[in-house]
């Protein structure tokens, strides 16, 4: 995936996953009550800042908090930014 958008410093840009469509139990959600993704994976990252290099690549599949990161939108699609120290771990 190529995306125009280079992250600075200790930045992420993280494509969100899908939100749930229905629960384990076969019921659909509706799109009112669906939850945040909470999920993503790291499309672009930063180089790091001085004394801290990133440990997170493009391609890893992260945690991240449910108001973590900026919503912004590149060529159509939904991505989040945020600072490496927002992600919670790496799947």
């Amino acid at each position: 995936m190529s995306v125009s958008l280079k992250p600075l410093a200790d930045r992420v840009l993280v494509e969100p996953a899908a939100a749930e469509e229905k629960t384990a139990s076969g019921i659909f959600i509706p799109d009112t009550a669906k939850e945040k993704p909470q999920r993503g994976k790291v499309v672009a990252a930063g180089a790091g800042k001085k004394d801290e290099p990133m440990t997170v690549k493009a391609g890893d599949t992260v945690l991240y908090g449910k108001y973590a990161g900026t919503e912004i939108t590149v060529d159509g699609k939904d991505y989040l930014i945020m600072r490496e120290s927002d992600i919670f771990a790496i799947i």
